[in-house]
């Protein structure tokens, strides 16, 4: 995939990333994934609120977005007051109208590579408790399963609960 360029999402890019977050929602409840995200949720202030807070990143082919993510340095909704060891992924989302099989794993690694140049040792993230598929998919990924969160709070719509799930990015420790 080496046709994908990564960048920081500016200002100019809000109406682009509130169209994928849509597009993905669209696709989620056409696989028959209720509950994960709906259409109309989140909008650019969302997105301008995310890029002040942390880093909002996009990736291109061909000069179109092809997907993007959230990368925050904290997440106390979900993993409460935490050291600063850890990135926090949120709103992985791939284009399917632009983008080729794996394009999600393949930015899920350049999260994970964005987090280690950073120095921290771990990329976390929760994900909602029911989607068996997408907890499948993290899973997969080398992520582990390390807890639970009941009542997380969300943008726009009511409390969830969340798998929470994290990658150690440096050697294997004894746990």
């Amino acid at each position: 995939m080496t046709d994908l360029h990564f960048r920081l999402a500016e200002d100019t890019d809000l109406a682009a990333l509130v169209r994928l977050r849509d597009e993905a929602a669209r696709w989620t409840l056409a696989q028959g994934i209720t509950g994960q995200w709906e259409p109309g949720q989140l909008d650019e202030e969302h997105f301008r609120t995310s890029m002040a807070r942390g880093e909002v990143w996009l990736a291109e082919a061909d000069g179109r977005v092809a997907g993007a993510w959230e990368l925050w340095w904290e997440d106390e909704d979900a993993w409460g007051p935490q050291p600063p060891v850890a990135g926090y992924v949120h709103r992985l989302m791939v284009d399917r109208s632009n983008a080729r099989p794996g394009t999600g794993r393949f930015l899920l690694h350049a999260a994970e590579r964005r987090v280690a140049a950073t120095g921290r040792l771990f990329v976390r993230l929760d994900c909602l408790a029911g989607n068996t598929r997408l907890n499948a998919y993290y899973l997969n990924a080398g992520y582990r399963t390390v807890g639970h969160k009941a009542g997380k709070p969300q943008p726009g719509g009511a409390p969830k609960s969340f798998t929470l799930l994290e990658k150690s990015l440096g050697p294997a420790t004894e746990g």
